[in-house]
Formats: C-alpha cells, sequence, structure tokens
C-alpha cells in the first residue's frame, strides 16, 4: 500500500469533514496534553465540557502543579478513571522541578512523565512539534485492522507492537500531527464499531476488510476473551447528625484513590442490615450513637472495568458524633459538592431528595427505596 498516496487520501477528508475543537487550535503541548489525557476512556461529546472547565481553572503547568489534588479530583469528577487526573498532578509537579516549568520537548523525555504512555507521548510530541511519532489509540486500530484485514488481539504484547510498527511505516512524515489527528479523526466520525459508512471512507478502494464484505468488517478489530467481572458489594452509611455528616478519603491502591465517600463497609456477599450490625466495623463505628436508620437505598449496580459495584445506601440520624467517628471528616451537608467522589455517589447524591418523615420507625425496619 502507497504510503503518500494513503495519507493524501486521508488529509484531504480530514480538511473536508475533522470536527472544530479547541485543542486543535493550538500547539500548546500543556493544552495537548491535557486533552489527550480526558480524551483517554472518554468520548468527545462528553470530554469538551472537561476539557473548557478544567483548562480555565488550571490554564498551565504552574497552575497545575500548585494546585492542591482534592481541588484537581473535584474538577475531574465524573469522567473516572481518576488515576488519570493523578498522574497529571504528579507529572504537572515533575515538569516544575525536573524541566524548569517548560514542558519537555524530546519524546524519551515526554514519555518519562507520569502516566504519560506511548500513545500520548507521540501525541504530544508529534502534534505540538512535529516529530514523527505514530499514534495508536481504539480508533486508529480500528481502521488499521480493516485497512489490512488484520484478526491479531489489539489488547495482546505482540498485537500492539504489530500495529505500532505499521502505524509508524505508514505515517505521514511531512505532517505527522495532522496525519495523526486526520487518521484517529476518520475512526471517530466514519470507521465506526457499528455500521461504518464505507462507502464515503477516503479509503474504501483500499480496504481488505471491506473486499471481504460487511460481516468481516464489523467483526474487526479482535480482543481477547473478557475477564470475569468480580462482583463487590458496598454498604454506606451517611450519617446525618443535625447539619453535620461524615465522609473518608480513600487511600491505599484500591479502586477510587484519593476520592472521598461516606462511611463504608464491605462484604463480599450481599448482607441485610441485621447482619451488618454484627460485624465489628459496624459496632466501632455507631458504638453509643444510638443510630436511627429512616431511608436504605439500593443503587443499580455500578460496573467498572473488572468489577460490578452493588451499593446500599443507609441514611442514618445520630444525636451526636461519638467517638467511633473521630476519624472520619465532619463537616457540614451544605459543604459536600466542595469534595471530590465517584461517579456512584454522585449518582446517588443527585438522587431526588425524600423527606424523612416519609420514614418513620426503627433501624431493623428501615424501608427500602429501590432505584
Amino acid at each position: 500500500m502507497n504510503r503518500n498516496e494513503t495519507a493524501d487520501l486521508l488529509l484531504a477528508w480530514y480538511e473536508t469533514r475533522r470536527r472544530d475543537l479547541p485543542w486543535r487550535q493550538t500547539h500548546d503541548p500543556y493544552l495537548i496534553w491535557i486533552s489527550e489525557v480526558i480524551l483517554q476512556q472518554t468520548r468527545v461529546a462528553q470530554g469538551l465540557e472537561y476539557y473548557l472547565r478544567f483548562t480555565a481553572r488550571f490554564p498551565d503547568v504552574k497552575t497545575l502543579a500548585e494546585a492542591d489534588l482534592d481541588e484537581v479530583l473535584k474538577y475531574w469528577q465524573g469522567l473516572g478513571y481518576y488515576s488519570r487526573a493523578r498522574s497529571l498532578h504528579a507529572a504537572s509537579r515533575e515538569i516544575m522541578t525536573r524541566f524548569g516549568g517548560r514542558f519537555p520537548e524530546r519524546y524519551e523525555e515526554v514519555r518519562s512523565l507520569k502516566g504519560v504512555g506511548d500513545y500520548t507521548a507521540a501525541a504530544v510530541c508529534s502534534i505540538a512539534y512535529g516529530q514523527p511519532y505514530a499514534t495508536v489509540d481504539g480508533n486508529v486500530y480500528r481502521v488499521l485492522s480493516r485497512l489490512f484485514d488484520l484478526d491479531l488481539p489489539i489488547d495482546t504484547t505482540a498485537g500492539k507492537r504489530h500495529f505500532a510498527d505499521l502505524a509508524q511505516a505508514l505515517l505521514d512524515r511531512k505532517d505527522p500531527g495532522r496525519y495523526n489527528q486526520a487518521i484517529m479523526e476518520l475512526g471517530a466520525l466514519q470507521c465506526l464499531p457499528r455500521n461504518p459508512e464505507c462507502a464515503l471512507c477516503p479509503l474504501a478502494g483500499k480496504c481488505l476488510a471491506r473486499a471481504a464484505g460487511k460481516e468481516r468488517v464489523e467483526a474487526l478489530p479482535v480482543k481477547s476473551p473478557k475477564k470475569a467481572v468480580k462482583p463487590r458489594y458496598f454498604n454506606y452509611f451517611r450519617v446525618h447528625c443535625g447539619e453535620m455528616t461524615l465522609l473518608s478519603r480513600r487511600e491505599g491502591r484500591d479502586i477510587w484513590q484519593h476520592l472521598y465517600e461516606f462511611p463504608l463497609i464491605e462484604t463480599e456477599v450481599p448482607t441485610e442490615y441485621d447482619r451488618l450490625r454484627e460485624q465489628e466495623a459496624y459496632r466501632k463505628l455507631f458504638a453509643g450513637a444510638n443510630e436511627r436508620v429512616w431511608r436504605v437505598t439500593d443503587m443499580p449496580p455500578h460496573i467498572l472495568s473488572h468489577r460490578v459495584i452493588h451499593a446500599r445506601f443507609y441514611e442514618v440520624d445520630v444525636p451526636v458524633f461519638t467517638s467511633g467517628m473521630d476519624a472520619y471528616v465532619q463537616l457540614r451537608e451544605e459543604s459536600l459538592g466542595d469534595y471530590a467522589v465517584s461517579r456512584l455517589i454522585e449518582s446517588y447524591l443527585q438522587r431526588e431528595p425524600v423527606p424523612r418523615e416519609s420514614f418513620p420507625g426503627k433501624p431493623a425496619s428501615a424501608r427500602s427505596a429501590k432505584s
């Protein structure tokens, strides 16, 4: 396949079909970096609003590096994959200390930043600096697998290496940044996962999968069999003490690291309230509290990459915060919005409130509100 001809067809198509997006109007490596990180695992339609809000608050490396991580996570809230935000923050501080506040230019230096992989380094270096590094994202995998009719799994080491080499071989070295954006845009707008617009594709005449038929097109790209999804059972306690409530910050290497949540008891199986009250964690939290549960809310299953969270929220009144609650952040209810939380908790908080008078009774007879 002629590389120059393929690039010319792609670039001509790109000039007429590309979307007008703010990160395409700049060569600032910082802004390009932010856009690429946001758009990982995020559609453009959703990511655009976050990009505008994030860059308005953190317009440069220095501003981001000087910000508190909690604030960065709050601006990221709703995007998911919070490790991206933590890595952005850490990398911005690396740039300040290692590179004197100037975004690095060499590929190896960009690639060395926290959270920056091959794809992001290639995108920044090609778009901002015009360096000849090919980007390979989900859209590029799809285009190349169909163009060359390749059924090599894209999520294996061998598959990733093969597609990376192929993308690099096809790269237009005269204008690598625009070429990278063109092939990604083709995958985003026309070479779609389902019902691709093959008849309008600039590469239709070269596409081997199209020549093999529609079923072959939609069978590509190929991935390895999915791993089993592990269920987890979260029992949250939203504790009310007058106008105050409790939060804790998730630490360790588990999901939602550094985000805030209500007091949590995780169980291995679905567990009813009477059994929860027998657990040591419950007795420690509510020792001497004279608690009253007035609502129980079961949320829809919250699906993550290899986990599904089954969450139940108990709303609990206590007359005073007891010693078992000293380890938690005690804050006014009206301040909940200042803390970065997971999308699961955000969805729970956005539910329409129900008056407490609607749920009388003692803890053991708390009524359940199904989502």
